[in-house]
């Protein structure tokens, strides 16, 4: 295919940028004249979550378009968004301006070059995240995440939860959204990982956010939502890890309570620790059953896989085809 060939498929191409807000009318503005002026043939959608300010209505008047979700949490922004909007390359951003737009055009490369499913901005590579951030605990909700998940899948993810990302379609379409919350960051690592998706991380500069804005995410219980919803797809994703591991914990106690009266039995050929020996027992059974039970969910969860690659394959073929035309 030759060059203008390629810059006429480039033309065709839909890009949309996504911006779900909440309460933002300091700065959404700014937000959407930035990204207008670095991509002006994109369309911009800014979901309204329900502010009691006029984010709404300065969005509107600055030509984005814009609608209202009335269930409360960025993860059902997000799933609305990916019902509602067709197109071929999606860059969602923060309505806080935290993340600047100049650098949409690396995001977008990666997703146009084929490199990347799913490009992240990195926050945290050059230092900008921990120089402007000044909300306490949050580099270290950061990397405990970061470590967690890079260490169950084998990974090297720089930034897990930033809200600066770009997806192609095909990503966009097979996702399938499950938090209701800012946990939306951390599953879709998860899940890119888990489903193989090409991941491309590029270092961004980080803007803490003005004077006068306040963060909606809670540090303690928005961070322990995070670490839940960790541990849920732990288990949902690698159900024979997850259960083997509490089979391992139960197995050991079976042992230090069991040991002795094994012992007992070699020594005397009787048992007088009963108490012990029904602990022991029981332990031992709910081991067994843990391990079961996360040989059984393995099965599914691969079967699952299995079902997910051929639907994938079903997808990237109707979006090939529709490149085509």
């Amino acid at each position: 295919m030759n060059k203008s060939n390629l810059k006429n498929q480039d033309s065709n191409q839909r890009i949309v940028i996504l911006i779900p807000c909440y309460n933002e009318a300091l700065t959404i503005k700014k937000v959407i004249n930035d990204f207008q002026r670095e991509l002006p043939e994109a369309d911009i959608y800014v979901y309204d979550n329900n502010s009691t300010d006029d984010t709404y209505e300065i969005a509107k008047n600055e030509g984005a378009i814009v609608k209202k979700e009335p269930r409360q949490g960025k993860g059902n922004v997000i799933r609305q968004m990916f019902f509602d909007i067709e197109a071929d390359y999606y860059l969602m951003a923060d309505g806080d301006d935290t993340y600047p737009a100049e650098n949409c055009h690396e995001l977008l490369a990666a997703l146009r070059e084929g490199k990347a499913d799913m490009v992240i901005g990195d926050r945290l590579s050059n230092g900008t995240y921990f120089n402007e951030n000044k909300r306490a605990f949050h580099d270290f909700g950061n990397n405990l995440v970061k470590n967690s998940i890079n260490r169950l899948y084998q990974a090297n993810i720089k930034d897990v939860m930033t809200g600066y990302r770009g997806f192609n379609r095909v990503f966009v379409k097979s996702f399938p959204v499950m938090s209701s919350g800012f946990q939306i960051e951390t599953e879709f690592t998860i899940h890119a990982l888990d489903k193989r998706f090409k991941l491309v991380e590029i270092p961004i500069d980080y803007r803490d956010r003005p004077e006068g804005s306040e963060s909606k995410l809670d540090t303690f219980s928005d961070g322990a939502k995070v670490l839940l919803t960790i541990m849920k797809m732990f288990k949902d994703y690698k159900p024979l890890l997850f259960f083997s591991m509490f089979s391992f914990v139960f197995f050991l106690f079976g042992l230090i309570f069991g040991i002795p009266v094994i012992n007992e039995f070699v020594r005397t050929g009787f048992i007088t620790k009963v108490p012990s020996s029904i602990l022991a027992t029981g332990l031992m059974i709910f081991a067994l059953l843990l391990l079961i039970t996360g040989l059984i969910l393995d099965t599914v969860v691969t079967n699952g896989k299995k079902e997910y690659e051929l639907n994938l394959h079903r997808l990237y073929e109707k979006n090939n085809q529709k490149e085509n035309l």
